[in-house]
């Protein structure tokens, strides 16, 4: 191999994740520098946690990376991080393609690295480091997303499907998209990557990825494949792109790497909405009306465009007991619960009654991280649904699977609170109490309208996953933001009063 030229273009992952060849003298040149950066990235998943070695999953080149010349090479890299494993979290455990050694854990992440001899100014900030010894001998080697001519590329791809190695790129077959559009890199996003083109599409692209289609491709597009009522609230994946890796092919299927769909210019995510109608001591009971509607549509039309399940009682008991491990390790690590263990335990108890008393619950796919945050108004009461990832800690087999369609109303109602708490008089303010309860009402009765079903008859099962939220709230605040705290604690008071056999 000389310095000139790299021969990595789609070197597949080995039995045991070692790539072979050139694929290792890159990979030993490059670790250095990748523990030092990669926990600094904000969608790195593994803070706090030593990166104790790498292993290469695929590596392509995606733009020749020669020695000599201006232009830039880009390298496209699915690379492991070892690291020990997290403290035990509440939730299921890890998925079968986490698991390693015991003690340990390897999460797979996606990088975009650019190559270049000398870096322009402009991208000063995106070095990365200059590799000492193997291929890159020398050169810079930098976030290819900040580079605007890197970036571009992704798109071109996106445009002329087709296959690179591991990777594959698919375009709807109906979708035309323009080139030379210019990219601009997001910079607000935390587990992901995302870039606009012109005014017309945003890319994101997944960091931490796993085998098997990613819910933020899988829903929208079958929603715009079915045609249901629901298509029109989210926007449809106009182009992606996959990997087909070696620890993919036991059936779970592709990793999903990137999602490219059309850009909604002028509107703004109902967190900043919500937010500036509190600055104004304004109500937002038509838009939560509306937004009640467009998640019931939503939840519609994914019922029809996938299958739906029915909760017995050995699957309501197990709702109940994930729920009530969750709160029995959060309890044990924030002390301010503890006062409302009990309460909240028989929130969860109810749910496992509910199922020994002979009743079922649908379940069907749902957003599964739903918030002020992933929607987009317009201003004029319409509403569109993004990001249906899920909550990227867990495990995408979880994310994948039909719940009850309540969990995410829960999640908007936890939201209305969350935002009337950042209003300047404080989360105990007599005004904002009843700013979110109105909102509450109306996000639900929307929901009603437009489903035929109100939410608020559901009342266990939605105060149960009400309850597993801000649970899940108090230990984040916890760990993150303990200036944040009393926000879900005042949730969590209100529901454990209301869970409690005097309340």
């Amino acid at each position: 191999m000389s310095e000139s030229s790299l021969p990595l273009t789609a070197v597949p992952d080995s039995a045991g994740g070692a790539v072979p060849g050139p694929g290792q003298a890159l990979l030993r040149s490059l670790t250095p520098l990748l523990a030092e950066w990669l926990p600094r990235q904000r969608w790195f998943a593994g803070k706090g946690r030593p990166i104790s070695g790498f292993g290469l999953v695929s590596v392509t080149e995606l733009l020749p990376c020669a020695a000599g010349g201006a232009a830039p090479g880009l390298l496209h890299l699915l690379l492991r991080a070892r690291q020990p494993a997290p403290p035990a979290a509440p939730g299921p455990s890890a998925a079968p393609a986490q698991r390693h050694a015991p003690g340990s854990s390897a999460d797979c992440y996606q990088l975009l690295l650019g190559v270049r001899d000398v870096l322009p100014p402009p991208l000063a900030q995106a070095l990365i480091g200059r590799p000492t010894g193997g291929p890159l001998n020398g050169r810079a080697v930098y976030e290819a997303l900040d580079d605007p001519r890197l970036a571009g590329l992704l798109l071109e791809r996106l445009r002329a499907p087709g296959k690179l190695g591991p990777l594959r790129f698919t375009r709807e077959e109906t979708a035309t998209i323009p080139s030379g559009l210019a990219p601009r890199p997001l910079t607000a996003e935390q587990s992901n990557s995302s870039v606009v083109y012109g005014s017309a599409y945003i890319l994101k692209l997944f960091r931490r990825v796993g085998p098997g289609v990613n819910p933020d491709l899988e829903l929208p597009l079958a929603l715009a494949r079915h045609g249901s009522p629901g298509a029109e609230r989210v926007p449809a994946p106009t182009a992606w792109f996959e990997a087909v890796v070696r620890e993919a092919s036991a059936g779970a299927g592709p990793l999903t790497l990137g999602v490219l769909q059309p850009f909604l210019p002028g509107h703004r995510d109902g967190w900043q909405l919500a937010l500036a109608a509190l600055a104004g001591r304004r109500g937002f009971t038509e838009e939560a009306y509306a937004l009640g509607r467009a998640t019931a549509q939503v939840h519609t039309g994914l019922a029809e465009a996938l299958p739906t399940v029915v909760l017995r009682r050995g699957q309501l008991e197990q709702v109940a007991a994930g729920m009530a491990e969750r709160l029995k390790a959060a309890t044990a690590a924030v002390p301010a619960l503890r006062p409302y263990h009990s309460e909240l335990r028989n929130a969860f108890s109810a749910v496992a009654d509910l199922g020994r008393r002979g009743h079922a619950a649908a379940a069907q796919r749902v957003h599964g991280d739903l918030h002020l945050g992933q929607v987009l108004g317009d201003g004029e009461g319409h509403w569109s649904v993004i990001d249906f990832e899920g909550e990227p800690a867990r495990p995408l087999a979880e994310r994948r699977r039909p719940q009850p369609a309540v969990r995410d109303v829960a999640g908007m109602l936890r939201s209305f609170d969350y935002a009337a708490s950042q209003q300047p008089s404080g989360p105990g303010d007599p005004w904002a109490r009843g700013w979110a309860a109105a909102n509450r009402d109306a996000y639900c009765s929307g929901y009603a309208e437009a489903s035929g079903t109100d939410p608020r008859d559901d009342a266990v099962l939605l105060r149960a996953y009400e309850t597993d939220k801000a649970v899940y709230e108090v230990l984040y605040e916890a760990r993150h933001r303990p200036a944040w705290l009393p926000i879900p604690l005042s949730a969590v008071r209100r529901l454990a009063a209301a869970s409690s056999p005097h309340g």
